[in-house]
Parts: structure tokens; sequence; C-alpha cells
């Protein structure tokens, strides 16, 4: 593990920063200052340096490539029953395995010491997800082909697991957010992204997060809208004939720009408001911008040309169920450039763990089910067979990782701390609480 003080985090940042739309970046500065777990979100880029460094096993699978903790998460599968899987493949990139499992452990450890966990509550969290990994992964080396590709993790089934060790008040807590997730849909996006003008809906405009194309391109709002049909085009004639069928019956209306998450504030990212029969059937798409894997000086170029495409066949590869409406594209720039995209539904009924609220019981448990639902996502393209036997029946890569992963946690808050120094110095510019 390298030292603090023997690289330049910052340099790693700045650098990513310079394929990213310029005046968005000191957003991404902001909401990494948020903590050091907002840190550790946003710099897959330093850690992706610092594990190329690290001994591996030398077998490889298609890796998240950014396996934090809240980069799992709870959507609805096609037949719209709740699962639970990896949900962030913006990195993905075929890679040694281990790299994954690290990044996780280490997110469990920034996570616990963000919720003011001790350090043996820490150790037992990331313990607790390595060795399900490890589990699981001889679980998976004992399963039929077919067996292993279709099994998955479903919330409802799996529910009465969790609830039976918890606390009434936890039982609702995770009741409520179920429900809630129930209820993201492309009509709860509709009832809140967007208002009527001139009786056609709109999205709203909340800069500088969700701004309509027409002011992003004060200039020229006509040509803009006509990329972004050009650009739905391209995408519906890429799609399978079945799901082509399926967005044909809808057209466009609007779109904006929208700044998401951590990690990928600066990238152009738009959602897309599609109407069918009438204003009671909306679709919103989410098209975001996939740029080179931070992984990719580490592990070599994608085997596919077009990083939408990329992003796409590796959730497609570590997935169990995945989004209908997923598909890449290729577009154009306002500067004439090309741009990558990869499109997804906005909201599918898509969750998230109320990680700032758990204590160290609901953080095991759900390291439980990272740790276990990694390990099925890693043998689905990976030699399940080969890490199994690497892994072993002893605890000893467990503990291996869970030291690194405290070692790590340091060097991150190290990082942070660099961060906070550089913007307050004036070197790095930031808008914090956007």
């Amino acid at each position: 593990m390298p030292a603090p003080g023997s690289r330049d985090p910052i340099a790693i940042l700045e650098e990513q920063a310079e394929t990213r739309v310029p005046e968005l970046v000191p957003i991404r500065y902001g909401r990494m200052l948020a903590s050091a777990f907002a840190f550790y979100r946003g710099a897959a880029a330093i850690m992706a340096a610092d594990l190329a460094e690290s001994p591996v096993s030398g077998i490889d699978a298609q890796l998240c490539g950014d396996a934090h903790l809240e980069n799992f998460g709870m959507f609805a599968a096609p037949d719209r029953r709740l699962v639970f899987d990896v949900n962030d493949f913006d990195e993905t990139l075929p890679g040694p395995w281990e790299w994954d499992v690290k990044r996780l452990a280490v997110s469990l450890v920034v996570a616990g010491r963000e919720r003011g966990f001790n350090s043996a509550q820490r150790r037992s969290v990331a313990h607790t997800a390595v060795r399900e990994y490890r589990n699981a992964m001889r679980t998976c080396a004992d399963q039929r082909n077919l067996d292993l590709w279709y099994q998955r993790v479903d919330v409802a089934s799996s529910e009465h697991l969790w609830a039976s060790s918890a606390t009434k008040k936890q039982r609702k807590r995770f009741e409520r957010n179920i429900a809630k997730t129930r209820t993201k849909d492309s009509m709860r996006a509709f009832a809140k992204l967007t208002h009527t003008v001139d009786g056609e809906p709109r999205i709203i405009s909340v800069p500088p997060l969700i701004v309509p194309i027409e002011e992003v391109f004060p200039n020229d709002p006509e040509g803009a809208k006509g990329r972004m049909v050009a650009l739905v085009d391209a995408y519906r004639a890429n799609l399978p004939d079945d799901r082509r069928h399926l967005l044909d019956q809808f057209g466009y209306q609007h779109a904006a720009r929208k700044v998401v998450g951590v990690g990928s504030v600066g990238t152009r990212c738009y959602i897309v408001l599609l109407l069918g029969r009438d204003h009671r059937d909306p679709l919103f798409l989410q098209v975001k911008e996939a740029q080179a894997s931070v992984l990719e000086p580490y592990v070599g170029p994608s085997r596919y040309e077009h990083h939408g495409q990329r992003a796409v066949e590796g959730q497609r590869l570590m997935q169990a169920a995945g989004d209908s409406f997923l598909g890449w594209v290729t577009g154009q720039g306002s500067d004439g450039d090309r741009r990558e995209y990869y499109v997804r539904q906005l909201w599918d009924e898509k969750g998230s763990a109320l990680v700032d609220l758990m204590n160290p019981h609901e953080m095991d448990a759900y390291a439980k089910v990272c740790g276990s639902t990694l390990a099925h996502a890693h043998a689905r393209s990976g030699d399940r067979i080969a890490i199994a036997a690497y892994l072993g029946s002893s605890p000893t890569f467990d503990h291996a990782v869970v030291e690194f992963a405290e070692g790590y946690a340091e060097l991150n808050e190290h990082d942070y701390q660099a961060l906070r120094t550089a913007v307050d110095e004036g070197r790095v510019a930031a808008e914090e609480g956007i």
C-alpha cells in the first residue's frame, strides 16, 4: 500500500477533470468534500492506480470497477420483482477479481468510520463481506452453469432472513425503504421533475443540477433539440426488435442535463422525457456519457471500441436481471465532437440502502449480502472454480483484506484532507452544498 505523500491524488483527479464539463467539475469536488466516504465514492481512479501496484492471483473476472457499498442496490427486474445486485458499471472491465473485493471492503470500513464504529466493529463488518464472498464463491463453484446464470437475489424472498434478527424499528425502516423504492418509477419522475408549459409537459429547470437543453445551449436551442432527437432515434435503432417495438410507442417531448452522483459529476448526463398514449404514460430515460474506465491504464483497453457498449455488456454479464431499455448510442456534441453514451431508465424502482443510518449490526447484514452478490457477479464471467480454489476454506484471505481495508481507509482520509487543503489554498475550485 502506498504511503501518504508518495503519490499525488489531486493530480489524478485533475487529469480526470480534463474530459468533463468544466463548469460542473467544482460541484464534483464539492460533493467529494462532504465527507471522507463521499471522497472515496469519487476516488475510484485514485484507488485503481493504487490497486495496480498490489499482488494478484492472476485470475480475472468482469469487474464492476467501483464496487463500493452504495453501488449495490434494489431495482425492478423485467418481471417487476425487486432484486438486489451490483448497479453501477461506469468503470466495468475485465481484471483481477481481488480489486472489486478490496474496494468493497474498504468502503465498509470508511463508512464505518463515518458512523462512529470502533475498530473492532469496522473490522467485523469488512470481514463479513469478504467471508461471504469466499463462501458464496465456493457455492458457485459447485453449481451447474445454468443454475448459476439464472440465480439472483430476490428482495422479497430474502427479506425474512434479515428481518429475523432485526429489531422492530429496523424492520419498519426497511419496509418503508422498500415501499419508497416501489414508488420510484416514470410516473413519480413525471410528477416530480416536470411542469406544464403552454399545455405541454416540460422538465423543470433547477440549475445547476437540472438544466433543460435549451438553457444549456441558449444560442442554439433548436439545434440542441435536434441533436437530442437524433440521439434518441439512433438509440432506438440499436435496440433489439422487441424493445424497439415498445419504444416506438413513445415520442420525444423534452430533455435536460442532470448532475448525478459523486464520481460521475461532470460527465455529460441527460434525462429524456418520452410520452406514450398521453400524459399518464411517460417514460424517462437517462442518457449517460461513457468515458474510458479508470481501470483501463492498468488492465488494457476494452474489447469494445465504444465505451457505452463496454458499460452495457459489462452490466449484462455481471447482473442476473437487467433494465429492458439498456442500450448504447453515439452522439455529436455542440462542438462537433463524438460522444459515447449508454442509456437506461431513469427510475425503475431503484432503491439504495440507508447507509448513513446503519448501526454495526445492520451494516454487518448489508455487508453479507453485498459480499455474496459480488461473488455471484464475478462467478458469471470468471473461472469460479479457480477463484474458489485460490480462496480455500480458511480465513487467511479474509484477514489479509481486512488489514488492507483498515490501512487504506486511513490513506483515504489523508487523500480527503489533501483535497480539502487544495481547495482551501485555492489550487482547486469547489462548490459545496450542491
